[in-house]
């Protein structure tokens, strides 16, 4: 998606995906998406540089309830401004907290590594993991990544590397088109276990999220064209065809549940529409 800035380009984003393509009615069954610019809304960089306004998405939703469909799409968009909102107000009551290790519950007990072989790898996308790298990839070449992927190379950097939540926090605000500090320390804070949601193993099963989200690999395909010629189920594990894994998974089947019952309970962790 070309991602041009100002008011006008953010507004006719926004005619775009509600009326003349009429996407927000299948908001909720595609914004898991990865490929392509209509899976999501798009809005955040336009909200996060101040372009647009939340209050005009508000009444737009609102609008098109009342002149075309409510659904649970509809409700769905405000739902992630109401989380945007969330994450403003937690700013303001955890201030510098945000940007500690500890997060705002002072978290003392976490053994946080600062390698930086393990880092560049995944900062460059050369981890031996195809959703990672193909994510990281993208981020660093377009500024933007989508929810679903934010929350798989979080979970990878924290849970199955071990790094310093605020590396990735880091370079994240280095990249992002659509970085605002409380979105993104707030949301870091919650992938790294260091956030106001106390449950702090929240893990994403690479091979699950492969599995569930691009399983004919055309993701990792289009930003990995090393791996266009294998066929569709070998792309998210290529073995020897692709680069070697620098890491072992902490959990290493696809079976292991814990990232997709919290991510199905908290449905979007970066609120990237």
């Amino acid at each position: 998606m070309c991602c041009l800035g100002g008011e006008s380009a953010a507004l006719s984003r926004v005619n775009e995906y509600f009326w003349s393509k009429d996407l927000i009615r299948v908001y909720k069954e595609t914004r898991n998406g990865m490929l392509g610019p209509d899976y999501s809304t798009k809005f955040s960089p336009w909200l996060a540089s101040g372009c647009l306004s939340p209050r005009l998405v508000f009444e737009e939703v609102k609008r098109y309830e009342k002149e075309r469909l409510a659904n649970d799409s509809t409700y769905w968009v405000l739902f992630e401004l109401i989380w945007r909102d969330y994450f403003r107000f937690l700013s303001v009551k955890y201030g510098n907290s945000l940007f500690q290790i500890g997060g705002p519950r002072k978290v003392e007990t976490k053994k946080w590594s600062q390698d930086r072989v393990l880092f560049e790898s995944w900062r460059e996308g050369n981890t031996g993991y195809p959703l990672i790298d193909a994510n990281m990839k993208e981020l660093a070449t377009t500024g933007f990544m989508s929810n679903r992927g934010r929350q798989i190379v979080c979970s990878f950097l924290v849970r199955d590397m071990g790094i310093d939540w605020r590396m990735g926090a880091e370079w994240f605000e280095t990249c992002l088109l659509d970085y605002d500090p409380c979105s993104n320390y707030g949301n870091w804070t919650y992938g790294a276990g260091v956030g106001n949601d106390p449950r702090e193993d929240r893990y994403f099963s690479i091979p699950k999220q492969a599995q569930n989200y691009d399983p004919e690999g055309e993701y990792v395909a289009y930003w990995l064209p090393e791996l266009q010629a294998l066929s569709k189920d070998k792309r998210n594990s290529p073995g020897k065809s692709y680069i070697k894994q620098i890491v072992p998974l902490k959990f290493g089947n696809s079976n292991h549940g814990h990232g997709q019952s919290n991510s199905s309970r908290r449905q979007n962790i970066w609120k990237r529409k």
